[in-house]
């Protein structure tokens, strides 16, 4: 019963890791890639869609992504998202396509981007800390239900090995992320 209570939890808090995955991947190193904008909402025909479902993307070098729209009527809507988001790129439109230059960042740009990368990395620790106290409490609860101390002991101690393990793995990704992205 209380393998349950710990797998359920390790899940959690695996979902919780590739969250803060995708997050990071959102993070704008200097480098082009598909993932800085594919998750940008772009309000077509008055419904909020994913532009990953208006457009493809390709990267034809490390500082160019260019977003090719299925429908060339949506250009407008899909410069527009662009330029609202928080990317500081400026969207060229040549008719056909949306080339996004990036250009090489700042040194205080990076370390806000560093600020933001560790904020990110915080709120998945906190959601860790969140998922082993409703874990905790769960077993705390098999105890009432009969539960020998000892299990509850031994269950807590396996619960704080995973949970030591997922925080072990979100300051890791950070610390690649952070390097990523003050390298030059």
């Amino acid at each position: 019963m209380t393998q349950l209570v710990l797998d359920d939890a390790k899940d959690k808090m695996a979902k919780a890791l590739d969250h803060l995955k995708a997050e990071f991947a959102s993070v704008r190193t200097g480098r082009a890639t598909p993932a800085l904008v594919e998750g940008l909402v772009v309000d077509y025909y008055g419904a909020p869609t994913a532009l990953k479902s208006l457009a493809s993307f390709t990267v034809p070098d490390a500082k160019m992504l260019i977003i090719s729209p299925f429908d060339k009527t949506a250009m407008a809507v899909i410069e527009k998202a662009i330029s609202a988001s928080d990317l500081g790129i400026t969207p060229s439109n040549d008719g056909q396509v949306i080339r996004l230059g990036f250009p090489p960042l700042t040194e205080e740009r990076r370390k806000e981007m560093v600020k933001v990368v560790k904020a990110k990395a915080e709120d998945a620790r906190v959601a860790m800390r969140n998922h082993r106290r409703s874990a905790r409490q769960e077993l705390e609860q098999m105890e009432k239900d009969g539960l020998s101390s000892d299990d509850l002991e031994r269950a807590e101690k396996a619960l704080d090995k995973i949970t030591q393990g997922a925080v072990d793995n979100v300051d890791e990704l950070t610390a690649h992320k952070e390097k990523e992205l003050l390298e030059v």
